[in-house]
């Protein structure tokens, strides 16, 4: 893959999946993370995702240099997208996954392949790792919603987690579930089974319905 690092301090444009796309400064580089300052926040872009990128001349983006560093980046001398996860917890985060919009909120755990993520609107949201495409601090000056981060804070559960998403998921086998934020009327139902990396539900009309839990991106629980 090609380094970035060469990028560093030069003005990027970045294409991702659909619509998405990002124009900013180029601040540092991983093996498998990018992080760009678009003039108002740090975003941190999963290379695995981009499409495709140029760098811009002065005449298409005047982003200047941040004058301050990422906090999350403060105890890490070197990044990759697991570091940046892992040091993004308990900060109130942007993410996006899937979907028309990202989801807010807070990362609770880190698995081997999927995360643990708190949105005061969906609740837990379960978050395979591989499809994760980007993730935005908020800043400490930030309130989220106009609320205070009492009440925007995780709920503390102790339930143990399993170490992958596939096993963890067979834990809420005969609950109603939703896969991918409800994109698609087969991917809301009941759990029935999850085998083989193949995941049945059943639709609210009782027919069934069968998901391959590699194209699995968020799930949560109505």
């Amino acid at each position: 893959m090609k380094d970035f690092k060469q990028f560093i301090g030069k003005n990027m444009y970045f294409k991702l999946n659909g619509e998405n796309s990002f124009v900013g400064r180029l601040v540092d580089a991983g093996n498998d993370v990018v992080v760009i300052f678009n003039g108002e926040d740090f975003v941190y872009i999963s290379l695995y995702h981009v499409h495709n990128y140029r760098v811009l001349t002065d005449v298409d983006s005047e982003i200047q240099e941040p004058n301050y560093r990422p906090t999350i980046q403060d105890e890490l001398p070197t990044i990759s997208l697991r570091k940046i996860v892992t040091a993004a917890k308990g900060t109130f985060c942007e993410v996006y996954v899937v979907g028309r919009y990202p989801i807010q909120g807070y990362i609770k755990s880190i698995m081997n392949d999927y995360i643990v993520f708190y949105s005061p609107v969906y609740k837990d949201v379960y978050i395979s790792f591989r499809h994760l495409k980007w993730l935005i601090p908020y800043n400490a000056s930030e309130t989220p919603y106009g609320l205070d981060y009492v009440k925007l804070s995780a709920p503390v559960h102790n339930q143990p987690l399993s170490r992958t998403l596939e096993d963890q998921l067979k834990k809420f086998i005969g609950k109603l579930v939703v896969f991918n934020f409800g994109d698609h009327e087969n991917k809301i139902g009941r759990l029935c089974s999850v085998e083989n990396g193949q995941i049945e539900i059943m639709k609210a009309r009782m027919s069934n319905s069968y998901l391959n839990i590699n194209h699995v991106q968020t799930i949560h629980f109505p």
